[in-house]
């Protein structure tokens, strides 16, 4: 007989809703265990990666990673994690949902709504089904990142001592947090930008730059080549500086195609 479930993770960057959400599955699901509160898509996927929880709550829209991609890269770092999509109401989303037969929770959350995923969950009792999660993820690919969501960021500015550079995105080989501030890493060396990388990544166009460890965003198109080592972990070659970059296991699954 299958383990009653009893973990979870909860995943959504508004913090009010994340408490909201926290406090409705205390009162709901007295016996579930949150083991971590995650306020973007790349902690949510080192969270699974580390808890392999029973369930993750995972809202579509967050700055990096979107719940969709963390859920695909669940698929290799905690595959018997069952999946619930926190979202507002959307017609096709819906749809999809209830076709795929893979849990959902629609803002804004009500204790009734609450009540139905967690019987739907406990029904299943850790049953998992991946390829109606696959189907799912594919199919619902464009609704991922928000409509409204601010054109790519094209220039920034940043500081390299005394002077002042103005960067075309595109040159921009990685992102590197650096306390409140970013280190910018070009061809011709590094400079200071005055922007935190959680905010970078709603700003930086999604098919072009990943994050590949909590502190870092890569560009794609400056990668020359990616190693996995015997512990999972990889490192990145660039195309024009010497240093590599080291990839945390979790995210090693963002390059399985490559």
């Amino acid at each position: 007989m299958a383990e009653p479930i009893t973990t979870c993770i909860v995943a959504e960057d508004e913090t009010l809703l994340r408490q909201a959400l926290v406090e409705c599955l205390a009162q709901a699901w007295p016996e579930l265990h949150i083991l971590a509160e995650c306020e973007d898509g790349a902690s949510a996927l080192e969270a699974l990666a580390e808890h392999r929880p029973d369930v993750a709550f995972l809202d579509i829209r967050m700055p990096g990673l979107t719940g969709l991609e963390v859920a695909a890269a669940a698929a290799q770092v905690s595959p018997a994690s069952q999946i619930v999509f926190v979202t507002a109401y959307d017609e096709y989303a819906i749809d999809a949902f209830e076709r795929g037969a893979v849990g959902y929770l629609l803002k804004p959350i009500t204790a009734e709504r609450l009540s139905a995923t967690v019987q739907r969950l406990q029904a299943r009792n850790g049953s998992n089904d991946a390829a109606a999660l696959s189907a799912l993820l594919e199919r619902l690919a464009p609704v991922g990142r928000a409509v409204d969501a601010p054109e790519p960021l094209t220039w920034i500015t940043a500081s390299a001592g005394r002077e002042t550079r103005l960067i075309l995105v595109d040159d921009v080989a990685y992102f590197r947090a650096d306390n409140k501030y970013t280190t910018v890493m070009t061809a011709e060396g590094e400079a200071l930008l005055r922007t935190p990388i959680k905010e970078l990544l709603t700003v930086l166009d999604p098919t072009t730059f990943k994050q590949i460890h909590r502190s870092t965003i890569v560009n794609l198109r400056a990668i020359a080549g990616v190693v996995r080592d015997d512990s999972g972990r990889g490192t990145v070659r660039l195309k024009t500086r010497p240093e590599t970059l080291a990839v945390s296991a979790p995210f090693m699954t963002l390059f399985r195609h490559m």
